[in-house]
C-alpha cells in the first residue's frame, strides 16, 4: 500500500480525533474553527471549506507529479546532495525517499533555507534540535542532513514507525503530538505537512518503481 492510499488518509483524519465519510477517492476538504479545531469533509457543505487534497486518480496522480517537479526543480537539483541523503538514510535505517520528500517539503533542496522561527538548513532543524546533535554549521549540508536523519529515526522509534506520527513530530514536536493523545496535533500547518510530505514520498516511491527494470 502506498503512503497515500485511502487507508493511509483516513487515518490521517481519524488520528485528529475526527470522523469523515470518505468516498472512495473523494476530494477532502477542511475548515478551521473559531476554536483552532479543523474539520473535514469529502462534501464542503459549509462556505469555509477549502480543498485538501484532491482524489488521487490517475490523472490527478500525474498532475501532482508535475506539481511535485516544478517545486522541487530540476534532476541536478534534487541529486545535488544524494550522496549526503543516502549516507544519512543508510546510518539511520531511514528510506532514502523519505529523507528527499522531508528535505523538498522543509527547504526545496536550499541548504541556505532560514525560516522565520529560525529554522535552518536542508532539514530545516530549529537551534535546540542542531545543539542537542551536535551541529556546530547547520547551514552545512552533511552536519544538517545527518542531523534530521538522526533526529527523525528517533522519532520513528519513539512512535514505534508510524510515519504520520513521527513527521507530525517532526513538524510540531513530539509534546504536541503526545498532548493530544499520540494523534496528529489540530495544527493548520502540520495537518498540511504531513500528507504533502507523503504526496512527495509517494511520488518518489512511484518514480523509483517505473525506474526498475523488468
Amino acid at each position: 500500500m502506498t503512503p497515500l492510499a485511502r487507508p493511509g488518509l483516513a487515518g490521517l483524519l481519524l488520528s485528529c480525533g475526527l470522523s469523515v465519510t470518505v468516498t472512495a477517492w473523494a476530494d477532502i476538504y477542511q475548515f478551521i474553527g473559531d476554536d483552532g479545531t479543523p474539520h473535514f469533509s469529502d462534501q464542503p457543505t459549509d462556505v469555509r471549506f477549502r480543498l485538501l487534497l484532491r482524489a488521487d486518480n490517475a490523472e490527478r496522480s500525474q498532475l501532482a507529479d508535475r506539481t511535485y517537479l516544478a517545486k522541487s526543480g530540476s534532476t541536478a537539483t534534487t541529486q545535488r546532495f544524494e550522496a549526503e541523503i543516502s549516507a544519512a538514510a543508510l546510518a539511520n535505517r531511514i528510506d532514502a525517499n523519505l529523507l528527499h520528500a522531508v528535505i523538498q517539503t522543509e527547504s526545496s533542496y536550499n541548504p541556505k533555507a532560514l525560516s522565520p522561527k529560525g529554522a535552518k538548513g536542508l532539514m530545516q532543524l530549529m537551534p535546540a534540535t542542531a545543539r542537542r546533535y551536535g551541529v556546530s554549521d547547520p547551514f552545512d549540508a552533511i552536519q544538517n542532513v545527518q542531523a534530521g536523519a538522526l533526529h527523525l529515526r528517533e522519532l520513528l522509534d519513539f512512535f514505534s514507525g508510524d510515519t504520520e506520527l513521527a513527521l507530525a513530530a517532526y513538524n510540531a514536536g513530539t509534546a504536541a503530538v503526545l498532548a493530544h493523545g499520540r494523534r496528529i496535533p489540530p495544527f493548520a500547518e502540520t495537518i498540511r505537512y504531513v500528507p504533502t510530505v507523503l504526496r512527495s514520498y509517494d511520488f518518489l516511491n512511484r518514480k523509483h518503481r517505473r525506474a526498475q527494470p523488468y
